[in-house]
């Protein structure tokens, strides 16, 4: 009779090797922007997690912009009108707000609905993911952007948007889809993977970081809804790189830490909350 114990450790063996295996081809998962590089230099923006043949492409999945003249342009500029009241309100700062995208300022912008502040220093992982997303989704948008070049409603309808200092530079930039609604919905879903008991709050933060862009005047409604269509395309194209998902795995555990160590937001939440009423 064979030794059952020598009998379980050779049908065991192939698993431990397997997994040892596993382990030694794991990714790297810098944390670090210099070994993450930028898309171009000096631009503070990250080199994404997807290859750019690997980046949803919205001219294949997203329909063409409303026509002028459209049922649907008309609805385009009646939403655009209906947010003019808000020029100058909370709203409209916070609008303002939600427009730069420039770290560390922009790892605040959930933080209220997150419960914690997004800090390079004390969660690298969590600040990377969001970096490097921010990159993914924003791309996904380009395909459509450029082959359309739709006009932004501030230059077709000669309004005030929030972001005058930005106006030079989205005069040449395609209103379609919107790329901040993207990468806003990209970054809520991902989020509320790692907080599940906080979805809800962080899904709504994320519309409303959308519908930040028609308040600015710098994007149509329609704009702002497919974008949120690439933000998901590419949170689900996203779940298929390894990196991302040994950064999600590394950023929960940091989330974790945080919420132990009793760490909060250090923004005004009520102010926040108020504007977003």
């Amino acid at each position: 009779m064979r030794n059952p114990i020598a009998m379980v450790r050779a049908a065991t063996l192939p698993a431990v090797l397997t997994l040892a295996a596993g382990c030694a081809s794991a990714p790297p998962v810098p944390t670090s922007p210099e070994a993450v590089g930028e898309i171009r230099a000096g631009s503070g923006l990250l080199n994404g997690y997807l290859a750019r043949d690997a980046v949803p492409d919205s001219l294949a999945l997203l329909p063409a912009p409303p026509a002028p003249g459209s049922a649907a342009a008309a609805a385009d500029e009646a939403a655009f009108r209906q947010t003019r009241a808000l020029e100058g309100s909370a709203r409209w700062a916070l609008a303002a707000r939600d427009a730069d995208l420039k770290f560390p300022q922009a790892g605040g912008l959930f933080a209220c609905v997150l419960g914690v502040d997004v800090d390079a220093a004390k969660s690298p992982h969590l600040t990377m993911l969001l970096r490097r997303t921010l990159t993914d989704a924003g791309l996904s948008t380009y395909r459509a952007k450029d082959n359309y070049n739709r006009t932004r409603p501030f230059v077709a309808l000669k309004a005030a948007s929030c972001s005058p200092q930005e106006e030079p530079r989205l005069v040449k930039d395609g209103s379609y889809p919107s790329g901040h609604a993207a990468l806003g919905w990209a970054w809520a879903l991902v989020l509320a993977e790692l907080a599940p008991e906080r979805a809800n709050a962080l899904l709504a933060r994320g519309y409303a970081f959308g519908q930040s862009r028609v308040i600015c005047g710098v994007h149509w409604q329609s704009d702002v809804e497919q974008g949120r269509v690439m933000g998901a395309a590419t949170v689900a194209r996203l779940h298929a790189d390894p990196v991302f998902t040994a950064q999600m795995q590394s950023a929960r555990k940091e989330l974790a830490a945080l919420r132990a160590a009793g760490s909060g937001p250090s923004k005004d939440c009520a102010a926040e909350a108020a504007a977003l009423k």
